[in-house]
């Protein structure tokens, strides 16, 4: 699955090359990939075409594109909206394990594995056309409604302060790289679970976007252990893991993703290298570079953890006593 990095690299490629243009028509090459769309492929083109796109939003893992259309098209159509002319639908994009939202110009032969066209607005300079390609078809798209934020912010990371968000995403905590990020709500909510860190870390309802890779390198650089007793957290140590978990998103959005598997790429087909700089991810048996540096024994250990992969360094990331596994 593409981590949070990968997922806000694409957002800010779409944001660039598709933010503020209108939809002129969608070909839906492959119905499987607007399954969630229940009420099927008319129904879905037709809330799409003619539909401007407002915004390219994220939350933790979930992004989708807040649009402004002409009128409700049917049951799947947006609601009205208020004075405000807030948006009441948007595209929603889930990319699975294989996803890829890619810009082409339309003399560009179709991928083999192309699922989803959207032509757009000419706008000078920019491609005209948003190709899903999917190869596992894990992923899709679907029009979903948009809701109110509790907090009353912004739905996510975007451009614009659109106090909205998409339905399916409106269960989840905001993640470290959103700027109303709350540390007291994160805080309150870690301390009140009896789990391991690492077990909070992965619960989109206490901090989104961090998965598996990403929680193992922050607890690596805040050198706690993913077994460690959230209730017993100091404030201090609840600091270090959301700084190390947003510095080291934030070195990964600048090297273009972690992703391991050569399907992923972002919107002009570039793929991530960040894995090549990973600190405990897939290095077992390897000397732990901040112990190495220091003249420390350490080597980092791989375990297995809720039918994935845990890596730690025993030396700089001692097990908890009362450790919950």
């Amino acid at each position: 699955m593409p981590e949070l990095p990968e997922v806000e690299v694409v957002r800010r490629g779409l944001a660039r090359w598709v933010r503020g243009r209108t939809i002129t028509s969608v070909d839906v090459l492959d119905p499987r990939s607007i399954r969630r769309h229940a009420l099927g492929t008319e129904d879905f083109v037709g809330n799409l075409e003619h539909a401007t796109v407002l915004d390219i939003v994220r939350r933790g893992k979930f992004l989708w594109m807040p649009l402004q259309t002409e009128a409700p098209r049917g049951a799947g159509g947006p609601r009205s909206t208020d004075d405000d002319q807030l948006p009441g639908v948007a595209l929603m994009a889930h990319l699975g394990m294989s996803g890829q939202l890619l810009m082409q110009d339309p003399g560009v032969p179709d991928e083999k594995h192309l699922k989803v066209r959207i032509s757009l607005s000419q706008s000078c300079g920019m491609p005209e056309q948003l190709r899903f390609v999917d190869q596992r078809i894990f992923g899709g798209l679907f029009v979903t409604s948009l809701v109110p934020t509790p907090d009353g912010g912004p739905g996510g990371q975007g451009e614009t302060p659109l106090p909205e968000i998409a339905e399916e995403a409106s269960h989840i905590a905001r993640d470290p790289l959103d700027p109303h990020f709350s540390f007291d709500d994160f805080y309150r909510k870690v301390t009140a679970r009896r789990t391991g860190l690492k077990r909070a870390l992965l619960d989109q309802a206490v901090i989104s976007g961090i998965g598996n890779i990403y929680a193992d390198e922050a607890l690596w650089r805040s050198k706690l252990h993913y077994a460690r007793p959230t209730d017993t957290l100091l404030r201090a140590d609840a600091v270090r893991i959301v700084d190390a978990a947003r510095e080291v998103m934030m070195d990964a959005l600048a090297a273009g993703g972690t992703s391991f598997d050569s399907l992923y790429v972002n919107v002009n087909g570039d793929s991530g290298y960040f894995a090549r700089s990973l600190d405990v991810y897939g290095r077992a048996g390897e000397p732990c570079r901040r112990c190495a540096a220091v003249g420390l024994p350490g080597v980092i250990k791989r375990e297995q953890f809720m039918n994935r992969s845990s890596y730690t360094c025993p030396v700089c990331q001692p097990k908890p006593r009362n450790g919950r596994w």
